[in-house]
């Protein structure tokens, strides 16, 4: 019994800093509407700057100071970031702010290695807070009990800085609705300025209070904004009090569930944000939305087939693809045809958000669960190549049947979280369930046999099956099946008044989406001659978002030039400097700054001014 109170003490005192974070993340979002993806490196940020203020200033109120300046500095890293990034991006899409401040996680997270280098940082133990209190003979550190305090007084000035002034007054009416506020005359461009700085802070906060417990690592932001996200949907969005109780059920989960329930200990807080958003939508604490949310895309133009000039460039680039074999080495058309197969991935994906109006967050389990269907296919079967490059889809399909079935009930925001813990509840399977799927070493072995197992042969068979499939996607798009989607998508009422259902449109979309994805995943596990469960991880869906969203989710080819131009910097930057992520961050940025229509929807933009002109 002892034994579980300290457990349990330690898993609140974890809770505190995760409600910081969440409560945070969960006001930028109420108010801004931004997917604030950056949230977690404000996080980090916040415990690197903690280490290096305490550790130069002297005395207890150095580090108390440090800690507290830290978090400051913060807060005035995110009011930059809104003032000289997001601000520009107010017209924009919602998601492309995403990209955004996806790019500036990249550039964070170089940052921090090339400033504090890649070694895991032990700060200094709390002045006055170093001992352990004896409770019912078990001993708790002092510092845990003093997060577990400050956590309800973190709550307690956030209810009266939101019911006692006027600030807050006015993010609570924009949480509510944004519209009524910017009629009312709130000059809403400082307010979300404000709202994002105050964010902000308490992330930092977060993290600098973190460092008597934890080492300062420079993985620490991804681990913690999924952890953020789950607590913000299940408390939900814009709930301060939601955060903090969902910051507690969350961090009990993790501090209890080795101990009760070891074998479902890594998807213990996932299961419990499916069955919250399943049976109640908005989160125990949310309320649904004054409106519907806008759909991910809304073309200014109507989408067409290509005309006869552009059926013709097509062919012609088809042609010049057919004969790269003859133009590159083995490893060029290695990389060529991983580019193929994450272009026929992005396409996957754009279809749910473009015509669909979804944007899936956990859409690589689709990819990973291809490629494990096929290399179970091979070593459990004996499957030949042919027979596991279908195996792989199938297994996709009947997986997206059935998560299909519960995330397009949902919309928003709620929609991609679920999909986000469908993710990861079978990413945790493949990584337990060793026996099968061989857990963290993955299944290996998986080559390409007969006229596949050239560099070559696999280059041909990977154009025909990927471009193929993005071919057919397109056509879903331009089918009465897209039309019908769309419809839905922009006029649910009037849609369904003429027998178009929601429902069925979006759950059938969503499962061709899952199959050409695990296409993907298929032909992915044949070209690495493995697979593992990074395959369908939340740095893979996150990948096929910004594919989509550089390329441009308005239009229909977006998503292969998104993915080309984008796994193309990768690989390049990979192979030629130690700071890729930073320098494909500043690029994404400034693409998605200069051209927020993505790149080939800025392209087809200057075509219509072009012809308009002449």
């Amino acid at each position: 019994m002892e034994f579980l109170l300290v457990q349990a003490l330690t898993g609140l005192a974890s809770a505190a800093s995760l409600f910081l974070v969440a409560s945070g993340l969960s006001i930028i979002f109420g108010v801004t509407r931004v997917v604030n993806f950056a949230h977690g490196s404000f996080y980090m940020v916040g415990a690197y700057l903690a280490y290096t203020l305490t550790e130069r200033l002297a005395g207890p109120l150095g580090f108390w100071g440090g800690v507290l300046l830290a978090a400051l500095l913060v807060g005035v890293l995110g009011a930059l970031v809104e003032l000289l990034l997001l601000r520009r991006l107010a017209r924009a899409p919602e998601l492309f702010q995403l990209l955004a401040t996806f790019g500036v996680t990249l550039i964070v997270q170089d940052l921090v290695v090339a400033i504090w280098g890649p070694e895991d940082l032990v700060g200094r133990r709390a002045p006055g807070l170093t001992g352990a209190v004896e409770i019912l003979g078990q001993f708790v550190p002092a510092y845990d009990l003093f997060l577990i305090a400050l956590g309800p007084l973190v709550l307690l000035l956030l209810h009266l800085l939101f019911r006692r002034t006027r600030f807050g007054v006015l993010v609570r009416a924009a949480t509510q609705d944004r519209d009524m506020t910017a009629a009312l005359g709130v000059d809403q461009k400082w307010l979300f300025t404000g709202v994002f700085a105050l964010g902000s802070f308490l992330a930092g906060l977060g993290g600098a209070l973190q460092l008597p417990r934890d080492a300062v690592s420079h993985l620490m932001d991804m681990h913690i904004i999924v952890e953020a996200f789950v607590v913000v949907v299940i408390g939900g969005l814009g709930s301060v009090p939601g955060a903090f109780v969902a910051a507690a059920i969350v961090s009990l989960l993790n501090a209890f569930g080795i101990l009760v329930f070891p074998g479902i200990a890594m998807v213990s807080v996932f299961l419990v944000m499916a069955l919250v958003l399943v049976a109640r939508p908005h989160g125990l604490f949310g309320s649904p939305p004054e409106s519907q949310p806008q759909p991910m895309a809304v073309s200014g133009a109507p989408w067409r087939a290509f005309d006869g000039r552009e059926r013709a460039l097509v062919a012609f680039g088809v042609l010049l693809a057919a004969g790269l074999p003859f133009l590159v080495g083995d490893y060029g058309l290695t990389v060529a045809s991983e580019i193929l197969i994450m272009m026929l991935f992005a396409a996957s994906i754009h279809l749910l958000m473009s015509a669909g109006g979804l944007a899936p967050f956990g859409h690589a389990v689709f990819f990973g669960l291809g490629g494990y269907g096929a290399a179970l296919a091979v070593k459990l079967a004996g499957a030949s190549m042919p027979l596991a490059l279908v195996a792989g889809p199938v297994v996709a399909i009947m997986a997206a049947c059935v998560f299909g079935w519960f995330c397009v009930r949902l919309s928003g925001v709620y929609f991609a979280m679920l999909t986000l813990a469908f993710a990861q509840i079978v990413w945790a399977v493949a990584f337990q369930w060793v026996a099968v799927t061989g857990g963290d070493n993955g299944i290996i072995g998986i080559w390409p046999e007969g006229f596949a197992a050239s560099a070559s042969g696999f280059y041909w068979m990977a154009l025909v099956l990927c471009l193929g499939g993005a071919f057919a996607l397109r056509t879903i798009v331009l089918s009465p099946f897209g039309y019908a989607l769309r419809a839905v998508r922009d006029a649910r009422q009037r849609a369904e008044s003429i027998g178009i259902g929601r429902f069925g449109q979006q759950w059938f979309a969503f499962v061709i989406a899952g199959g050409f994805a695990g296409l993907a995943g298929a032909l992915f596990a044949y070209l690495k001659g493995s697979v593992f469960p990074a395959n369908m991880g939340v740095g893979m869906s996150v990948d096929g978002l910004v594919m989509v969203l550089l390329g441009g989710v308005e239009t229909i080819s977006g998503p292969l030039v998104g993915a080309m131009v984008y796994k193309a910097l990768s690989v390049w930057l990979l192979s030629t400097t130690d700071m890729s992520k930073l320098i494909l961050g500043l690029l994404i940025v400034l693409l998605v700054a200069a051209f927020p229509m993505g790149i080939v929807g800025w392209l087809s933009s200057m075509r219509e001014r072009i012809r308009h002109v002449s």
